[in-house]
């Protein structure tokens, strides 16, 4: 079988996916190169190696296909699956105050780093950088699976979500040296469908491996599977689309400067100080102590700091500042954030209504929450197919938003004897919104994305494309970090308030402790005369308190509806001329 396709090309400017991936060698400037007649020859040699680049085929394609799509159904996986461990982990760690950080700690991590796996992939092997954030992906998901507190279960996250942060560019990236251009849609296609499952299984899976054997195999699953992705891939060559020097200490000292490290340094602890102060105020300390006050004070230094550095920086900022100012950008980043936010907060409180409150087990929390889950991925397909024929994206942007809105304040409604056709309806209604708002493009590095990155493609210059989704993919990842955390605050502190009106003897601090599983929470009221109406009261205290969180989501998709509006009414069905990126890129 004929494993290697040869497959000249000559076009006259550079793909999207090509324009990733800029010859390092070429980028050097003044240390590595000293003059423009040598810059300009490895160029060219650059350009010459993709006009004759080798592709593979057969079993090798099939071989490395397998490898990183079964890394991005892990992915996805991991992001479901936890929802319904929650509660189960919770009572376990008696870290009910915790549940937040459990999210918040993986997607601030790959928030952070995003930016900077991008410019890994340009500079770096293609392969060996892959495998180097599976690596630290799947070191993430052992710590969590030994985790024997909460604390290091958040740390595990965290490794984890560093992780994460180079699979989705990486896998998109590696597909796109394998394959010619124009069968890229076919396989990226393969690609998405299969990992999407991830999503679906999730829930599912989780909710098994949680009943039926222990929480931890939410983890572990990833072990043996990433066994076999890694062993795919790592006796397997991967085509480069451009030219890159060999792996060096050289070669890592010039492109230092490129990665932004810096700005990575100051962003990271000021996004943590805000989150700190979130978690902290209200709970272990007051709103106006000292500690949540420095705190907030040392985040806004660190961010004013980090900001001149990125203006300081230019086009090599971790986020260009230039790029950022467009109201298309800053507009589709609100959108994007507040919609992927309101998600991933669903995602954690969900299962703690329908195991907390209404006493499923983990396995039917799973299937309960598959009316949302499906209707999203139902209204994703078909979103994307009417933004392909009628060309505007912003009516479904802005329609996303509101029923999404729409949604999450029906589900405030959900009290412990809401009748099963009302919840299964209200989710329905859910999760059509989150899907008219997000869309899978095939021939894009990312997997599910929002109509605001579908803006920002049509927007921006080829070249600053990669950039602008890497900062959308930020945005979405750090919306969503800080809103779970968020979250938490208001469903701790309204929890108190509810427990003290509702069941008043039952012990605050035990409801806090007790954790969200059915039994942990029935647990609270000893059996015996009155205990009924006690658990009746305590259940309707844990409902209340989940209202006030979707009404925080309500909150966030008329935010992101707002925002829908100065993402610009345009037809993405209009081809750019090359004068009108130049323009556009200023």
């Amino acid at each position: 079988m004929d494993n290697v396709e040869s497959s000249p090309r000559t076009r006259s400017a550079p793909t999207e996916s090509e324009s990733e991936l800029h010859h390092p060698l070429a980028e050097e400037k003044g240390d590595g190169m000293a003059d423009t007649g040598e810059s300009q020859r490895a160029l060219g040699r650059a350009t010459t190696a993709d006009e004759s680049h080798e592709y593979i085929t057969g079993l090798k394609l099939f071989a490395v296909l397998a490898s990183v799509t079964l890394a991005a159904f892990l992915m996805l996986l991991d992001g479901s699956i936890i929802g319904v461990a929650i509660p189960n982990i919770t009572s376990q760690f008696h870290s009910l105050d915790d549940v937040g950080w459990y999210t918040a700690a993986y997607q601030l991590a790959s928030a952070a780093l995003q930016p900077l796996s991008g410019k890994v992939y340009t500079f770096y092997n293609t392969k060996w950088s892959y495998l180097f954030f599976f690596g630290v992906f799947e070191l993430g998901s052992l710590i969590c699976g030994l985790a024997n507190s909460s604390s290091m279960l958040i740390g595990g996250r965290a490794i984890a979500g560093m992780g994460s942060s180079g699979l989705l560019n990486g896998g998109m990236t590696i597909i796109a040296g394998s394959v010619p251009l124009e069968k890229r849609p076919i396989y990226t296609g393969i690609y998405l469908g299969i990992s999407q499952v991830g999503i679906i299984c999730g829930p599912l899976i989780g909710g098994a491996l949680t009943q039926y054997t222990t929480w931890r195999w939410c983890f572990y699953i990833n072990l043996p599977v990433g066994a076999v992705t890694a062993v795919l891939l790592l006796f397997m060559r991967v085509p480069e689309l451009t030219t890159k020097a060999p792996f060096s200490l050289a070669l890592v000292r010039r492109t230092l400067p490129d990665l932004d490290l810096l700005g990575f340094a100051l962003f990271a602890p000021a996004a943590i100080m805000v989150l700190l102060a979130l978690q902290y105020g209200g709970n272990d300390y007051s709103w106006d102590s000292s500690v949540v006050i420095g705190l907030f004070c040392g985040a806004g230094a660190t961010a004013i700091v980090f900001a001149l550095w990125e203006k300081r920086m230019g086009e090599r900022a971790m986020i260009p500042t230039s790029m950022v100012s467009a109201r298309i950008v800053y507009s589709s980043a609100i959108n994007g954030g507040m919609l992927v936010a309101s998600i991933l907060v669903a995602a954690q409180y969900l299962p703690i209504y329908f195991q907390g409150v209404r006493g499923y087990g983990p396995a039917m929390s799973g299937v309960n929450t598959l009316p949302g889950i499906l209707s999203q991925l139902i209204m994703v397909i078909l979103s994307g197919a009417f933004v392909q024929k009628f060309g505007y994206y912003l009516p479904f942007a802005a329609a996303g938003s509101a029923i999404s809105a729409v949604g999450n304040g029906l589900v405030t409604m959900f009290a412990p004897s809401t009748p099963t056709g009302k919840w299964i309806g209200y989710q329905i209604v859910l999760g059509s919104g989150r899907g008219i708002g997000m869309q899978m493009l095939p021939s894009r590095p990312i997997l599910t994305i929002t109509k605001g990155i579908i803006a920002i493609q049509n927007h921006l210059p080829v070249h600053l494309i990669p950039i602008g989704i890497a900062f959308m993919i930020f945005c979405q990842n750090f919306a969503g970090a800080v809103f779970v955390v968020v979250a938490e605050v208001i469903f701790r502190q309204q929890l108190v308030k509810e427990i003290r009106l509702h069941a008043p003897q039952v012990s605050v601090d035990a409801a806090l402790a007790a954790g969200a599983s059915a039994s942990s929470v029935r647990a609270l009221v000893p059996e015996g005369s009155g205990s009924s109406a006690e658990l009746a009261g305590v259940l309707l205290a844990f409902a209340n308190s989940l209202d006030k969180v979707f009404y925080l989501l309500m909150a966030c998709c008329l935010t992101g509806f707002v925002a829908a509006f100065g993402m610009g009414w345009v037809d993405v069905r209009k081809k750019k001329t090359v004068a009108e990126e130049g323009e556009e890129g200023k």
